[in-house]
């Protein structure tokens, strides 16, 4: 029996040595995505796609993890569970990765027993589920920026200095995407001393939400968190609110915080407010935004604006170049070697897309509160940097 377990640890650890070696030996670093570039997200697919190798590539001019270049690896997972995970597979039976980045949420859940037994790589996603951010039981999963749950903990901390005791409602999709943080709310408004009034459910796309809206008003909501929705059917409530004359305050969480929501709503979108982690195209001010612009304008000439999901993509790959020069130092690019440098992360400068960066529990709990100006049909920060941790 002594000799056996001797000798599984002797192959395991001459396995973990080959992986981190073998990384420091390659002339190239692989990054590994599956990204949603057609199909019903391809609309922010396409985007965070190219922001995530616009990141890579950017650190690739300015030399690479110490001379060597990283190479990106992407296969169309068509927004897709089954699709994604096949092509996860395939690339990883193929090259590799140390590194791999995922497109949804559903595909996230379904690799993640096998990348923390399995692949051992570090991995992200479009997610910003409160379950894959659980570093105790994914600890190999990074979730770049705070959780859904995180979202409704930065609103409702804004909603409580600006009207403590206010009558809140939330109004979600009847999905997983939808469904994530309202737990959390619950317990928050308790903590905040907030009336949770009222949980309105609908569907994705849906605009039959004459009935919701009614109790909204019933309840006198005085102010509606959105989540689960990208767009529908978000106008058609503010819209038929306005119309019953309710005089409440609509927020969204990320998915719900884009210049695509205010074109589409117009000046429905008045007193709009949303939580948002990263900078948007237009804060031209910010060195990083002036950085990003500049290389589409050498590298995407056509490209005349870049929407939050590029910016998600782009501040991953931030992230990832980050961990992988960590890595490398500390001698050991493989999965393990990545997380440990990850978790390291503190006080990280990202160039103002967003306040210098500490990983928590493999996330970064913190955003911004922005306001709808219509007239310039953009989002304008109205709050400081907001943390849950």
């Amino acid at each position: 029996m002594r000799k056996t377990l001797i000798l599984t640890m002797t192959v395991a650890m001459g396995l973990f040595l080959f992986t981190a070696m073998d990384g420091l030996a390659a002339d190239e670093i692989k990054v590994g995505a599956v990204q949603p570039v057609t199909g019903r997200f391809a609309f922010a697919g396409v985007h965070i796609n190219a922001g995530l190798e616009d990141a890579l590539m950017m650190a690739n001019e300015e030399g690479g993890i110490n001379g060597k270049k990283i190479k990106y690896i992407m296969e169309d997972g068509t927004y897709n569970v089954d699709k994604a995970v096949a092509a996860f597979k395939r690339i990883m039976a193929r090259d590799n990765p140390p590194i791999m980045y995922g497109e949804s949420t559903g595909m996230g859940k379904a690799v993640a027993p096998e990348i923390k037994s399995r692949y051992k790589v570090l991995y992200s996603s479009t997610s910003f589920s409160s379950e894959l951010a659980d570093a105790a039981n994914n600890p190999y999963v990074f979730v770049p920026g705070p959780t859904y749950s995180d979202m409704f903990g930065i609103l409702l901390q804004y909603i409580a200095k600006e009207k403590p005791g206010a009558n809140v409602a939330f109004f979600y999709s009847d999905t997983e995407f939808g469904r994530d943080p309202v737990p959390y709310g619950r317990d928050m408004c308790t903590k905040l001393g907030l009336n949770l009034v009222a949980e309105e459910v609908a569907k994705v796309g849906g605009v039959d939400v004459a009935s919701q809206v009614l109790d909204l008003k019933r309840k006198n909501a005085e102010y509606v968190i959105f989540q689960g929705f990208v767009l529908s059917p978000v106008p058609a409530v503010i819209k038929q609110a306005r119309d019953y004359g309710l005089k409440v305050k609509f927020m969204g969480t990320h998915w719900g915080t884009h210049k695509m929501l205010l074109d589409k709503m117009g000046p429905l979108a008045e007193g709009y407010l949303g939580v948002m982690p990263y900078a948007f195209y237009y804060q031209e001010d910010i060195p990083m935004i002036q950085k990003i612009r500049a290389w589409n304008q050498k590298h995407h000439p056509d490209v005349d604006y870049r929407p939050t999901s590029y910016m998600q993509g782009f501040f991953t790959g931030q992230v990832f170049v980050e961990c992988l020069k960590r890595a490398y130092k500390a001698g050991d690019l493989s999965g393990d070697g990545l997380v440990k440098a990850l978790q390291s992360i503190k006080d990280f400068d990202v160039g103002g897309l967003m306040a210098p960066i500490t990983v928590i529990n493999n996330k970064i709990p913190m955003g911004r509160v922005y306001k709808a100006n219509v007239g310039k049909k953009v989002f304008e920060p109205i709050s400081d940097w907001i943390r849950t941790d």
